[in-house]
């Protein structure tokens, strides 16, 4: 496949900069792109196979293999990724409050182990900015096929309290709203301070009493860690529902280490292959808690077929990705959906 040619050529050269540096400059040059950009991609992947569309609780995805948020935090790129075979896309995470994230470096390739570490911050333009380029491309008639969501956080600046914490999600319920197929609360992001206390049950209730009511009729989601214990997790996920979650995402990068990672020293999440079996074990804690009464999207580590497989075979209705794009390229949706044909899903 032609993507893949062109990626095994300009790997090594994206490779040669700083991660962040790489990846600013891959949503610079897609967002200068524009529809020469979708169309190449178009052309040499495209939307997934008809076949591939299914619900996800309220939505209609058009496949199964989702974008997960981090990749393009202020939708740059927004209408590109059903170009590559997406069948959702997910960006963000925004807060309320613009902010820079934590100080550079702060992420940092594993190729050995086709891993990512990073402690980003939520960096970010802000909600209401998101909300702009959002309404920009609805206006322009170019909001794509692909459900588009928006991934919601806290600022960094906002205290940990009850109200302060409610009102910090509703300024950008507030500003996105009407604007996004569907809504995720990220509460479990371990780059800023505090955040991973708000999956705790009770602070999780009662910020769904105030979040779920603003989000008027959107779904909403929401996305846990992989670091809690099994018991723990199975109460958050029932205590969401209990809220009145439309699905959970699970999972977010991890703190621990898995196998032989290097870079122990590096503060910040763990992503990419080493994630897969603490992901895989948690995810199936998730969809035996969920019973079937919301949608589950299972995340991390995911790389291949059999791996996408495996989720949908247990119960997930999704699947989301991103740093295996990192390492096998932008070709590995289109190979993924065939795959997925191929074997009848």
């Amino acid at each position: 496949m032609l993507l893949d040619l062109a990626w095994r050529l300009l790997r090594p050269l994206a490779f040669a900069l700083p991660a962040e540096k790489a990846h600013d400059g891959a949503l610079s040059s897609l967002e200068l792109g524009g529809a020469l950009a979708r169309g190449l991609a178009g052309a040499l992947a495209g939307p997934p196979p008809p076949s591939l569309a299914r619900p996800l609780g309220r939505l209609r995805l058009t496949g199964p293999i989702g974008l997960a948020a981090g990749l393009d935090k202020n939708g740059r790129a927004a209408d590109f990724w059903p170009a590559l075979g997406f069948g959702f896309v997910e960006l963000g995470t925004v807060t309320a409050h613009p902010q820079p994230g934590n100080p550079k470096p702060r992420m940092f390739r594993l190729p050995a182990e086709h891993a990512i570490i990073n402690r980003m911050g939520f960096n970010n333009d802000g909600s209401a900015a998101l909300a702009s380029r959002l309404r920009a491309l609805r206006e322009a008639g170019r909001w794509p096929a692909s459900p588009l969501g928006c991934n919601i956080g806290k600022s960094k600046v906002t205290p940990l309290d009850d109200d302060s914490v409610a009102e910090d999600h509703l300024a950008s319920l507030q500003h996105l709203r009407g604007l996004p197929d569907y809504f995720t609360v990220n509460l479990s992001s371990p780059n800023t301070p505090g955040l991973r206390t708000l999956q705790a049950v009770e602070p999780l209730r009662r910020l769904l009493d105030r979040v779920v009511p603003a989000a008027q009729g959107t779904p909403l989601f929401v996305k846990l860690a992989p670091d809690l214990e099994p018991d723990e997790l199975a109460a958050i996920v029932l205590a969401a529902i209990e809220g009145g979650v439309d699905g959970i995402i699970a999972t977010n990068t991890t703190i621990s280490r898995p196998g032989s990672t290097g870079r122990l020293e590096e503060a910040g999440g763990l992503s990419g292959r080493p994630l897969w079996p603490l992901a895989r074990q948690r995810i199936g804690t998730v969809v035996q808690a969920a019973q079937g009464k919301v949608p589950v999207i299972g995340v991390g580590g995911i790389h291949q077929a059999d791996q996408v497989l495996e989720l949908l075979d247990l119960g997930c209705s999704a699947v989301q990705l991103y740093s295996a794009l990192i390492y096998e390229g932008p070709g590995l949706v289109h190979r993924l959906n065939r795959a997925l044909v191929e074997r009848g899903r």
